[in-house]
């Protein structure tokens, strides 16, 4: 029995992008999508704009790979970071949780993902290189690894950690409050905090 369609292509497009994003599957992107056409005004016809606007003037950081409308960002740019401590994290999810905590005052690095042979990704898909660039230029006292207590991301951590060997850096990770499996997004503030200052050599 074929499924009767009830609204046209443009509303059907509307929830099926909405479906792509993550904690959205067909069901939630329809009552979103039904919200924001009830509320136009107040919704719909805001949300395009901001869109539009960040389409044009979003882009990445060339020295952390984070996300701003600035290049370098707002964190890179801000003389009264601790430009001596990097935190190296897996995405810019991560240094926004990191960021919502107020845990560290210092700079980031995004690395992009984590190693993962079995999907393909090795060293040269990831800013491994840049971050070791970053180091060699000196002035960095320490690299706090704050990667995803994953397999994936201690493979990282432990990657990152051979490729910065020598260079006069102290190599640091996240030690209590971040369980093992556990994704730095989707923990709270405190554990957050917690762990940053529980760090421990690598």
């Amino acid at each position: 029995m074929s499924t009767r369609r009830v609204t046209g292509p443009e509303i059907e497009r509307l929830i099926q992008l909405l479906a792509k994003l993550p904690g959205l599957g067909p069901r939630s992107a329809r009552r979103a999508a039904l919200q924001l056409i009830q509320k136009k005004e107040q919704l719909l016809v805001p949300l395009a704009e901001a869109m539009g606007v960040a389409v044009q003037s979003v882009g990445v950081c060339a020295t952390c790979g984070n996300i701003d409308t600035s290049d370098p960002c707002t964190v890179c740019a801000d003389p009264r970071r601790d430009a001596r401590t990097i935190v190296v994290v897996e995405d810019v999810s991560d240094l926004w949780a990191l960021e919502r905590a107020a845990a560290i005052n210092a700079r980031y690095h995004v690395l992009g993902g984590t190693l993962s042979p079995l999907d393909g990704i090795g060293p040269e898909d990831l800013t491994i290189d840049a971050l070791v660039a970053r180091v060699k230029a000196g002035g960095v006292d320490e690299v706090i690894l704050a990667v995803n207590a994953t397999m994936e991301g201690q493979t990282t951590a432990h990657y990152v950690t051979d490729q910065l060997a020598g260079l006069g850096a102290k190599i640091s990770r996240l030690a209590h409050g971040v369980p093992v499996g556990g994704e730095l997004d989707y923990l709270d503030e405190g554990t957050l905090s917690a762990a940053i200052r529980s760090r421990t050599p690598f």
